[in-house]
């Protein structure tokens, strides 16, 4: 979180919340929603401004219901999320591949699921940042069991790395990952908001 979005929290910390003009697409980009794309349920428009998307993957943090949003200064924007609050890509490194997400963090795996759709999730730890305290305002960083949505870039390459058995809807199996053998179990799509934790349509409170 930014030291400046901070201090505009204490000096302004009653500005209301926003809701409905923010969204992560299934692809990791962040969306501007307007009010005809909100009255249509249209996706909205890709935020290309690369400054822009730092700012708001610098401030993304989730308060303790579950709901996820970006920190615009003393404006908590709640944003929607078209699958799950992390989207992460196989990236190669000097040191070996790494899971990142679209905010440019790490997930460490300890799994991995596979839907109804032959979507894959990763399943592992994240240092996230929690809005804990509505008196003073603070913010917490931890690290978090969380469930990322693999970009479908990466599913080619995810497959190179599975050793698969038929489920009754779905498929399950194991993947290599640094050496270990970490499970793929079978999951529908509509369990996995419950399942960990996050909303993806917030509201007010």
């Amino acid at each position: 979180m930014d030291e400046q979005v901070l201090r505009s929290l204490i000096k302004w910390p009653n500005v209301p919340d926003c809701f409905g003009w923010l969204a992560l697409d299934r692809r990791g980009q962040w969306r501007m929603v307007d009010e005809f794309a909100q009255q249509n349920k249209l996706s909205g428009q890709v935020i290309q401004h690369v400054v822009l998307n730092d700012f708001i993957s610098r401030n993304y943090a989730s308060d303790t219901s579950g709901r996820f949003f970006f920190q615009n200064g003393p404006q908590r924007v709640f944003i929607t999320l078209a699958a799950t609050p992390w989207i992460v890509r196989i990236i190669p490194s000097d040191q070996g591949a790494q899971l990142i997400t679209q905010c440019q963090t790490v997930i460490s795996p300890s799994s991995a699921l596979s839907d109804e759709n032959g979507n894959i999730y990763i399943v592992g730890s994240i240092n996230q940042t929690i809005y804990q305290d509505l008196a003073t305002q603070q913010f917490e960083k931890e690290s978090c069991l969380c469930v990322a949505l693999l970009h479908d870039h990466d599913l080619d390459h995810f497959s190179e790395l599975t050793t698969l058995r038929e489920e009754a809807c779905s498929f399950g199996g194991s993947w290599s990952w640094y050496g270990e053998q970490l499970p793929i179990d079978p999951i529908h799509s509509q369990e996995l908001s419950l399942r960990f934790g996050y909303i993806q349509q917030p509201k007010a409170n």
